[in-house]
């Protein structure tokens, strides 16, 4: 029905669908920067008035020392340490809270919304909630968007969600409050699942050239962890920061009326007609003639109607592979301020760079190993890097896990577009997309839990993604199969993740003997 080559068309696609997954990244990791922690302590007016605070060697009356000879974030002197300014001068241990507030050092960024509202001590759990807000939001998007996206059809939900990310980033630049940043961001990542859902998976590519364009796209997401580090470098404020990310979006919101609606969408829900304009106009702009003789727009055997449900039990594993692979991707994508002693701005772009080779591999290896082993192998890697955690080798065991999860995602997503149909295809994706955000959510939040137990997160991190690698192996190959378009052709295709044979006139049969 579709050409089997890379057209004009496809090519101009790929182009549009890359730059706003560009930006997408942007937002996803935006928070490295906009809630980036400086180093405070607390505020000491110098006089009566407030106007001036105590700085330089004044400071070591008010403040204590931590461990690292620097000055405390959360305490302050209850009553002046005068002595301190002799040579071997000692100070009491009475100290109280900041009670009047902090002072940042703004060498590095001229605002958070760490400085803006003081999440600091008692209030730095607030930081991992805003994150985790707009990973709730993705994980929302996902599984909404996925849904309405075979209900509706990809293009609209591309439209919407595109919109909706300019509006609500935009929204969260001039937000007032803490409240109010967390709602836009909430929005704005509904947004975000709505255009990876539905800006990647249009169904106009080629079988062949699946995986490859695929990769084209993972790296687009990958390359916008490099913008991210060239914009936050030049914006050091984070309502401006903020503002660049989203404002791009409504120019790509413009433009994406030109992508037409998925012509294997279009038939599945009975629109023959608008299928055949669309594939006359992309025959058009890729300078041929469409054959009518050689287009069949008829779907025979359903075996769902449009919009029912289907057993997904085949496919259980991926949801959770998905799920895993964020979540452990984001433990070490999110915290690149333990890297202490090394630029924020470098560790970004050293994370940023590192997904570039790594998923250009596991596009030519998903076609020689298949979908199936390339990501256990993934999982299971990147789960053994997490757990051999020492200390002289940290950067490099992290720089080579967070490459190992972008290329498992990447292979994940492929896998994941060829295992459903197209009638529940985006449903599909929306669950493993929300399952994958749920690792995202979930992350930050058990990172919280090392105040209790210390060696807790690292072994779920690592556990996690090697259990997952282990249970992908009971999903079907899809290598070199054809996108089935109805329920029918999956459950003739496949049979407890066996491929079943085909005789000489097509059908399929079970092997004996």
């Amino acid at each position: 029905m579709l050409e089997q080559r890379m057209g004009f068309f496809q090519t101009i696609l790929v182009v549009l669908i890359f730059l706003p997954l560009l930006m997408v990244a942007s937002h996803n990791f935006l928070q490295n920067f906009t809630a980036a922690v400086p180093r405070h302590w607390c505020y000491i007016p110098a006089g009566d008035n407030d106007t001036t605070e105590v700085t330089g060697d004044l400071l070591k009356i008010y403040i204590p020392m931590d461990g690292n000879q620097e000055p405390d974030r959360c305490l302050r002197f209850s009553t002046p340490q005068w002595q301190l300014l002799a040579p071997n001068g000692t100070s009491t241990n009475a100290t109280e809270p900041c009670l009047d507030g902090w002072v940042y050092d703004r060498s590095v960024f001229n605002s958070t919304i760490i400085t803006e509202w003081h999440l600091v001590c008692g209030q730095r759990a607030l930081k991992d909630f805003a994150q985790s807000i707009y990973m709730a939001g993705v994980l929302v998007g996902a599984l909404v968007y996925g849904g309405l996206a075979d209900r509706l059809g990809r293009r609209a939900l591309l439209l919407w969600s595109l919109l909706q990310m300019g509006v609500m980033g935009t929204g969260a630049a001039f937000a007032p409050n803490l409240a109010a940043y967390c709602a836009f961001r909430f929005f704005s990542g509904m947004g975000t699942a709505g255009s990876i859902l539905n800006g990647s998976t249009l169904e106009w590519i080629p079988s062949r050239f699946r995986a490859m364009v695929y990769t084209i796209l993972a790296c687009s997401l990958t390359l916008g962890q490099l913008l991210l580090a060239g914009l936050a470098y030049a914006i050091r404020d984070w309502r401006q920061l903020q503002l660049a990310s989203s404002v791009p979006f409504f120019l790509f919101f413009l433009y994406s009326w030109w992508i037409p609606e998925s012509v294997h969408w279009l038939i599945v829900n009975h629109r023959p007609e608008t299928a055949l304009r669309n594939l006359r106009r992309v025959a058009r702009i890729n300078g041929e003639k469409l054959e009518g003789e050689g287009i069949s727009l008829e779907v025979r055997g359903t075996g769902y109607p449009v919009g029912s449900s289907a057993p997904l039990t085949p496919v259980l594993p991926a949801p959770y592979g998905r799920f895993s692979n964020s979540f452990s991707y984001y433990h070490l994508a999110l915290d690149l301020q333990r890297f202490r002693g090394i630029s924020i701005f470098l560790v970004q772009l050293i994370f940023g760079a590192v997904d570039i080779p790594f998923r250009m591999l596991v596009a030519v290896v998903v076609n020689r190993l298949g979908r199936r082993h390339t990501q256990s192998a993934c999982l299971v890697l990147g789960g053994l890097f997490i757990l051999a955690n020492m200390e002289v080798l940290l950067i490099t065991l992290t720089v080579l896990g967070k490459g190992l999860f972008s290329s498992s995602s990447s292979c994940s997503y492929l896998y994941t577009v060829e295992l459903y149909p197209t009638v529940i295809r985006q449903t599909g994706l929306g669950v493993t997309n929300m399952m994958a955000r749920l690792g995202a959510v979930a992350a930050p939040m058990m990172q919280m839990t090392q105040a209790f137990v210390s060696f807790l997160p690292l072994l779920l991190f690592g556990a996690a993604p090697i259990t997952a690698g282990i249970l992908v192996n009971c999903l079907p190959e899809t290598l070199g199969v054809p996108l089935a378009n109805t329920m029918k052709q999956v459950e003739d295709r496949w049979f407890f993740g066996v491929h079943l044979p085909q005789d000489e006139e097509g059908r399929h049969f079970f092997p004996l003997g």
